[in-house]
């Protein structure tokens, strides 16, 4: 399993949001074509699925809030499900 995989996994599974890296939460989000606008320490990421941009900022340690992993989370499934009912 290769590193995108065990991050988006780990997003998805929802059991660590609390230890999730903000830099890899935000690789993920390049990932997967949002678009990213950066002000200071809020990166703010969008796509043209969502109604709301995700405004992500890290902790102190390094990590990613752990209610913003959930706000990507809840992100990913609507996009996942708009995806998977265009096949």
């Amino acid at each position: 399993m290769g590193k995108f995989e065990k991050v988006l996994h780990r997003v998805l599974n929802g059991e660590a949001d609390a230890n999730v890296e903000f830099a890899d939460l935000c690789w993920l989000l390049q990932k997967l074509a949002f678009h990213e606008r950066v002000r200071g320490s809020h990166h703010v990421y969008g796509r043209s699925e969502l109604k709301d941009g995700l405004n992500l900022q890290p902790r102190r340690d390094g990590k990613a809030k752990e209610y913003q992993v959930k706000q990507v989370r809840d992100a990913l499934r609507v996009i996942l499900r708009e995806e998977g009912s265009n096949d």
